[in-house]
């Protein structure tokens, strides 16, 4: 006879980058013994190589494309399974700002993380009177390649990758561009003939994308002295 099959509970979360409701599941033991050893590596790639094969594993609405979410989706839907999986509350350390050396233990309930977005953020960039830009955001993969894989090349080499990476299309009121079929000496090119308030915009788009981030309050026990620190970002959340 076989062993029964146990029952795994499911819930719903909605995806800041869409606002579209899905389905999940916690992890197993099998998915959490492959983020341990992710974790333990200390190595970030596979730290994020784990975690976006979780996910595929946990959600349960069929279509989410998982390679193609923003980092932000990625970052949240992994809090929030995890939450579900091994308790809601996460330990960290924080260093002090008022002396930058004690470390500070701290209790975060993951309900209380939620994903910040800015009021002047937009995806659409004008660079002149007739000619725009349309931006889209990094994926997981292209975060990871361009942040942790420091052999590919020069920061300045990275953060135009980046961003070639992340433009859709360009257009006016007569053609569009899209950039799938540019080649990539085209479009550095194209990014390298903007002068430096086009590029301002750019990094701008970059500066108030959506982001992880939650604000806690800390008090050094060596000084008494209380301090707001801003976690920002999956890794800050495993400090």
């Amino acid at each position: 006879m076989p062993l029964p099959t146990i029952a795994t509970p499911t819930y719903d979360l909605v995806l800041p980058s869409t606002g579209k409701k899905i389905q999940f599941r916690p992890f197993l033991v099998k998915e959490e013994k492959l983020l341990v050893l992710a974790l333990e590596s200390e190595d970030t790639k596979q730290i994020s190589t784990a975690v976006k094969n979780v996910i595929k594993s946990c959600i349960l609405t069929r279509g989410v494309k998982v390679d193609t979410l923003p980092t932000f989706d990625i970052e949240y839907l992994f809090l929030n399974i995890r939450g579900k999986s091994v308790g809601e509350e996460l330990e960290v350390s924080l260093v002090a700002p008022d002396d930058n050396e004690t470390m500070v233990p701290v209790t975060i309930n993951i309900d209380d993380i939620k994903v910040k977005e800015f009021d002047d953020h937009d995806p659409k960039i004008q660079l002149d009177d007739t000619l725009f830009m349309e931006m889209k955001y990094p994926s997981l993969d292209q975060f990871v390649k361009n942040n942790f894989d420091a052999e590919e090349g020069t920061p300045l080499d990275q953060s135009f990758e980046l961003i070639a990476q992340c433009i859709d299309k360009i257009y006016n009121s007569e053609d569009v561009w899209s950039i799938a079929d540019c080649t990539k000496k085209e479009v550095n090119e194209f990014l390298e003939s903007m002068n430096s308030s086009q590029f301002k915009q750019i990094e701008k788009f970059f500066e108030t994308m959506p982001k992880l981030s939650h604000d806690v309050e800390i008090k050094n026990p060596n000084t008494g002295e209380k301090s707001v620190v801003t976690l920002e970002g999956l890794s800050s959340f495993f400090a």
